[in-house]
Order: structure tokens, then C-alpha cells, then sequence
């Protein structure tokens, strides 16, 4: 079974996961059986072990890891690899497969052009 880890970064003020639950609902919105967590590197919860092991516990033995950052710095890069590479280590079976950072992806660039040209309606 897939599942889905939203993976964000963590930040003190509680309000700013508000958009990995946003982008969650929209997901079990479509596809009501889908697993998905968002899992955090730090300053919140879940941790991006908790959200795996809760995955897990779901039935997941596929996951697809989808870093909600602007781009591929060394959290993405060094951080992240390692991580899943630590989870795989502890949950024997299990595969990881890191897609690209949201900002890297043609259509999500695409979408904030858009945002950003009806942001700015002389243009």
C-alpha cells in the first residue's frame, strides 16, 4: 500500500502548518482512501519519524516523501536522503522514494505565475 509524507521544514507558530493540512484535506478530498501525513524536520509534529511510523502503522509499505520547500537546499539534499534512508533502516520492507520539492515542479510554477499575474491585474 502507498502513502504520502507532506514534508516541510517545522516552524515555531503552529499557524504555519496550516497550509500541509490544507494540501492533506485536498488530497483525502480526491482520493478519500489515501494515506497522507505531513511529517516535520523540526520545531513540530509529527516529526518526520512519527509520520512514517504512522504511516506505517496505516498499512503503507510504499512512500512517497513530497518536500513542500521552494527548492532543493542541503535539507533536501543531505538531510533528507538520510532520514528516509534511518526509517527504511527501521522498518524493514519498506521503500522511500523522494519526489522533487513542490517548487521545482513545472505545474506549481506555473500556478504561482498565474497567482502572481491576476496578483498584479495591470500587468
Amino acid at each position: 500500500m502507498k502513502g504520502i509524507l507532506l514534508f516541510g521544514h517545522g516552524a515555531r507558530n503552529p499557524e504555519w502548518a496550516q497550509p500541509f493540512h490544507r494540501i492533506r484535506d485536498a488530497i483525502l478530498a480526491r482520493e478519500p482512501a489515501a494515506l497522507v501525513e505531513p511529517g516535520f524536520l523540526e520545531l513540530m509534529r509529527p516529526g518526520f519519524d512519527e509520520a512514517v511510523d504512522c504511516l506505517v502503522r496505516q498499512g503503507a509499505t510504499e512512500i512517497t516523501v513530497v518536500p513542500i520547500f521552494m527548492a532543493a537546499g542541503s535539507h533536501i539534499r543531505k538531510d533528507l536522503p538520510q532520514m528516509a534512508a534511518n526509517a527504511m533502516d527501521r522498518h524493514a520492507g519498506l521503500l522511500i522514494a523522494l519526489a522533487a520539492p513542490v517548487g521545482e515542479a513545472e505545474p506549481v510554477l506555473a500556478a504561482m505565475a498565474d497567482y502572481a499575474i491576476n496578483a498584479a491585474p495591470e500587468i
